[in-house]
Parts: structure tokens; C-alpha cells; sequence
């Protein structure tokens, strides 16, 4: 039988127990501020205290689990030394049970130390282009988007679309949307770059596979507690919306263009019929065009991701490939291969995302364990 030994040796870091007190003291701050009147009537710092309050939940749980097993763990070893028979086993039982805990803890906490996202919990707005490869790349583009919309819905959030510019063949030159749901961010910002497809297109005549790309780009919805935007910055031009296909063209100038003079930043928004409700969207658009900037330039690391995003369009460039001959999805970030293309198209992403989220905690911990 496997005898446990003191708690874990990462829990007993001075530096860590103190950050983990440093933590526990933090949340019982908030929770007492959050009942201060101040604070209840100030929306934004509101906000910013319940959004900090949920973050560090799991932590404190976390901590205040480990220090119940720690007291476990004392109390049945000082029993130890004096009990006989049964009591003898029960207590090596529960100084094993507890020791196996810790130890789980322990790998759950070093998880949470982690650096967190500053968007997990935001909203994601998604824009999807046609790149290389003509109408076979807007035909793609939708392919990615209905693989999102598939995504969405069995992960149960919200997608709203924001503008569709549709092509000739009913692909999308562009489209831009939304997706609401607690985890949405965490899931979808792997996502963000050129995507490649390697099939026979339906203009293709002889048979023969070509390759396409479409661009994906993630960004965070920005609230407007996240970006503060002075409404002598913005040039907001008015225009006649137009439409394809012969479809109804609106007769007001409801469609918007709003140009962000400092940052050149340009949005425009014409699929709704009501000039304010373009104006809203493009608005948010803008927003989290915005948000995205500014965390661009607190991290250079992040502009330069950013940048990696969208890259050229060009099919050399890709994180990620979809060959329908062979029925595999590649990607090329971490290698991985699996061979169900049409369950992946559908929206089962999960494998996907998964291996991606994987990396990147791999990548984090062996970061942290060179800083020391």
C-alpha cells in the first residue's frame, strides 16, 4: 500500500502559498466591497469588482479545499501514532485518500496560476473572407461559416449576423458576425488566420483539385467600459444601401460608414433597414477593432499574432488545411491530422480546439517552470 508523504512540494513554495493567501484575501475584499453602496452605484467599477470576484471563485475554492486536506492530513498522522487495529488502517487509508488529493490540487492550482486571457468571457465577433482562389474561396468562406454557426449551436451560444456580402455563386466575399456564450472567446481564438481548401470546385469542369484560402479573423467584443471612444473622433457618413441578387433595396439612407479618425479604422454596416441599427453594429464593430489595437500595444507579442491572423490570404500561408480527397483536417500548428472533414465542416470542432488548448497550457507551464 502506497504511504503518502507531506503535501505537496509545489503547495509548500513560500512564493505560491503567499500568492494563494494574497488571492483568498483579495476575494473577501471584493465581496465586501460589492456590498458597499459606492460601489453598487458605480456601474463601471461595478463590473470591473464582479467580473474580478468570478474570476478568483475557483481559485479560492481550490485554496480553501487544499487547506481543509492539509488539516486532514495532520489530524489523521497524529491519530496514527497511537491507534491499533482497524483505527490503524482507516487512518493510513485517509492519510493515502488525502495525500492523492493534494496532489490533484496541487496540478488544478499550477492550471489556474496560469496567465489568464483578458477576453475570456467576452463575446467574439468573427469575420470571414474569400481570399485566394475566386469564387471558390468565397464558397469556402461560407463552408467556414456554417462551420462555426455548427460549432455554435451545439456548444449552445448565440450567433447573430452582423453583415453578409454574398457572392455571385452564394458564397461570401465577407462576412461578419457575432457569437455570445461564457466560453465563446476561450474556444474560438484559435481560430484567427488563413485557412486552406484542397478540393474540385464546382466551376471546375475537367475534375481537377484546386487549392483556396479564406481569412478568419477573432476579435474580443469590446464593451464600452473597455474602450472609451470621443465622439469628435468618428466621421459617420450616411448612404442608400445597396443589395445583390435583385433582392429589396432600401429607398433611406440608412446604411452607415463610421471612419475612426485617429486610428484610420473604417466600419460600415448596411444589412439592417433602420439607419440606428446600423449605426449600433458598426458601433460595436468598431469597438472591439478598437479593444483589439490597444491590447496590441500593451503586448507586442499579441500585434504580432494578430498579424499572423489574416497574414496575405495567400495559400502558402495557413494555419490549417482541409483536403476533401483524403477527407483530413490538418493543422499545421501543432501537427495535428484527423481524417472526419465532413464531422469537422458540420461543427464538431471539439477535437480541434481541445488539442489547440492543450498546447497552449503545455507551452505555459514550461514557461513558468524556466522562470521558476
Amino acid at each position: 500500500m502506497r504511504r503518502a508523504g507531506p503535501p505537496p512540494d509545489g503547495l509548500a513554495w513560500p512564493i505560491v502559498l503567499d500568492r494563494l493567501s494574497g488571492l483568498e484575501a483579495e476575494y473577501e475584499a471584493i465581496e465586501v466591497q460589492l456590498t458597499d453602496p459606492a460601489v453598487l452605484g458605480d456601474q463601471t467599477r461595478l463590473v470591473t469588482l464582479s467580473r474580478r470576484y468570478k474570476e478568483l471563485g475557483p481559485m479560492v475554492a481550490l485554496v480553501r479545499r487544499h487547506r481543509a486536506r492539509v488539516d486532514d492530513l495532520t489530524t489523521a498522522r497524529e491519530m496514527l501514532v497511537t491507534a491499533e487495529g482497524d483505527d490503524r488502517d482507516m487512518l493510513r487509508n485517509e492519510i493515502d485518500g488525502a495525500g492523492a488529493e493534494l496532489a490533484e490540487l496541487e496540478e488544478q492550482v499550477r492550471l489556474m496560476l496560469l496567465p489568464k486571457d483578458p477576453n475570456d468571457g467576452k463575446a467574439v465577433i468573427m469575420e470571414i473572407r474569400g481570399a485566394e482562389g475566386g469564387e471558390e474561396a468565397n464558397l469556402f468562406a461560407r463552408d467556414l461559416f456554417e462551420m462555426y454557426q455548427g460549432y455554435a449551436a451545439r456548444r449552445g451560444w448565440q450567433l447573430s449576423v452582423l453583415a453578409a456580402d454574398v457572392s455571385d455563386l452564394g458564397g461570401y466575399n465577407q462576412v461578419v458576425y457575432e457569437i455570445r456564450g461564457g466560453d465563446a472567446w476561450s474556444h474560438l481564438k484559435y481560430e484567427g488566420g488563413p485557412h486552406r481548401v484542397q478540393r474540385v470546385p464546382v466551376t471546375e469542369s475537367q475534375g481537377r483539385v484546386h487549392t483556396s484560402s479564406a481569412t478568419v479573423l477573432v476579435l474580443p467584443e469590446a464593451e464600452e467600459v473597455d474602450v472609451d471612444i470621443d465622439p469628435g473622433d468618428l466621421v459617420i457618413d450616411t448612404y442608400r444601401a445597396s443589395s445583390a441578387g435583385g433582392q429589396h433595396v432600401n429607398t433611406t439612407d440608412s446604411a452607415v460608414r463610421i471612419t475612426h479618425k485617429p486610428s484610420g479604422v473604417v466600419v460600415t454596416m448596411q444589412d439592417e433597414r433602420s439607419q440606428l441599427q446600423n449605426r449600433a453594429r458598426a458601433l460595436m464593430v468598431l469597438r472591439s477593432r478598437l479593444l483589439q489595437r490597444q491590447q496590441d500595444r500593451v503586448a507586442s507579442e499579441q500585434a504580432a499574432e494578430r498579424k499572423s491572423q489574416v497574414g496575405g490570404g495567400g495559400r502558402s500561408e495557413k494555419i490549417r488545411t482541409y483536403s476533401f480527397k483524403e477527407n483530413r483536417l490538418t493543422d499545421h500548428r501543432i501537427g495535428l491530422t484527423i481524417y472526419r472533414l465532413e464531422a469537422v465542416l458540420g461543427g464538431d470542432l471539439d477535437e480541434v480546439v481541445e488539442a489547440l488548448a492543450a498546447d497552449e497550457r503545455s507551452r505555459q507551464l514550461a514557461e513558468g517552470d524556466e522562470k521558476g
